[in-house]
């Protein structure tokens, strides 16, 4: 297979089949599967949409399928608790944004779209139990999320475990060919191909991506931890972003997240062992990282309000503005107000560590003053507004 289509690949499985599949010159069905779970489509789902723009431009058929029936239940992957369920409507208004933004990277028209409520909401009781029959608890219950939580004395619901099922069910519905997906969901994935097997029809190869690590370095990146970059930031936010990365990341975000070829990544790596600024490696990557969502010219202008703030002390030529009502109107009731304080025994923590400026004056840890009409407050490196009053 071509570079490009194994790029940030963790497994295939099995990849032989795979390989042969494409060897055959059939058009293969490609699944990938989105629960609507928030509005934002972030980076790490691009990891898995850039592998299948590769498929797609090869003439193959990508199902992309709204999960709208299963995000009613919530998967549990990689979690320790069960996942809020949605609304109707919440689920509506996300879906319609991730057909939105999955066109920065696919070529929709050419998607086939589909919704799994298409067939779940008409599947019936009994039906559903016939295919939980194909499943063991013992096998639903080998998944490392669900043996955690039970080893833990966690809660774990009968309806997450049905989760798999429905899933694999939609492997089934859509005759897959193959599933795409984080290798987080290689549990689920595994399942519809055991479904299909049993069910006589051909089993899918599973196309698992590695998991991009959200900007803090500490974990997957993820809607729910807020760890994320998402495709709609605007230029110079989603710049600022990749800016933030630590710097053992960047070959990787350099990987999963642009087509720059291998080899030049390589080189990159020896570059930055051999003593090279990181910052500059990261400045590139931030830069084409915006290129690929907003096109060159906004690229440029993200670099240039990043380094006029950052590297020439400067504020961002944007600033939010902040409506103040009522009558607290000092620093500390309006980074509450402001959302920059989460409460106002953080504000003072802020302010006495030196995080906070009044017209770019740092204000001292006892400070507290009321503030005027268009006065701009800076909390940490980055935030900012303008007072109106």
């Amino acid at each position: 297979m071509d570079e490009l289509l194994t790029r940030g690949v963790e497994e295939i499985i099995p990849r032989d089949e795979l390989q042969a599949a494409l060897k055959s010159r059939r058009k293969l069905r490609l699944k990938l599967g989105v629960d609507p779970s928030s509005p934002d489509i972030h980076l790490g789902h691009a990891v898995v949409l850039r592998q299948l723009k590769g498929f797609q431009d090869l003439g193959h058929t990508v199902i992309f399928l709204i999960g709208d029936a299963t995000a009613r239940i919530g998967d549990p992957s990689g979690r320790n608790k069960t996942r809020p369920v949605l609304t109707p409507e919440q689920i509506n208004h996300n879906a319609q944004t991730y057909l939105d933004q999955v066109g920065k990277i696919l070529d929709v028209k050419k998607c086939e779209i589909r919704r799994n409520s298409e067939w779940l909401d008409e599947l019936g009781f009994v039906k559903l139990v016939h295919l939980a029959g194909q499943f063991t608890v013992a096998q639903l219950v080998e998944r490392e999320d669900f043996k955690h939580r039970l080893e833990q004395g966690l809660d774990l619901s009968l309806h997450e475990l049905l989760y798999p099922v429905m899933q694999a069910y939609d492997s089934v519905v859509l005759e897959a060919d193959v599933e795409f997906g984080g290798s987080d969901q290689r549990f689920n994935m595994l399942a519809g191909r055991a479904l299909q097997k049993k069910l006589a029809q051909p089993p899918q190869q599973v196309f698992m991506s590695k998991l991009l690590v959200g900007p803090d370095g500490a974990a997957k990146m993820s809607k729910s931890l807020g760890n994320y970059i998402a495709l709609t930031d605007r230029p110079a936010d989603m710049y600022g972003k990749v800016m933030s990365i630590p710097d053992e990341l960047i070959a990787v975000y350099y990987e999963l997240c642009t087509d720059i070829k291998q080899g030049v990544i390589d080189e990159l790596v020896k570059t930055l062992a051999g003593g090279a600024n990181p910052r500059d490696a990261k400045a590139s990557l931030a830069r084409e990282i915006v290129r690929i969502y907003h096109g060159e010219a906004a690229a440029l202008a993200a670099e240039e309000a990043f380094n006029k703030q950052f590297r020439d002390k400067q504020r961002p030529a944007v600033i939010d503005q902040f409506l103040v009502t009522g009558d607290d109107k000092t620093v500390v009731d309006i980074l509450l107000k402001a959302g920059l304080a989460a409460s106002k025994t953080e504000a003072r923590r802020l302010i006495a560590q030196g995080g906070v400026r009044v017209n770019d004056q740092v204000l001292e840890p006892e400070d507290n003053p009321w503030l005027e009409n268009d006065d701009v407050v800076q909390v940490g490196k980055r935030r900012y507004i303008q007072v109106k009053l």
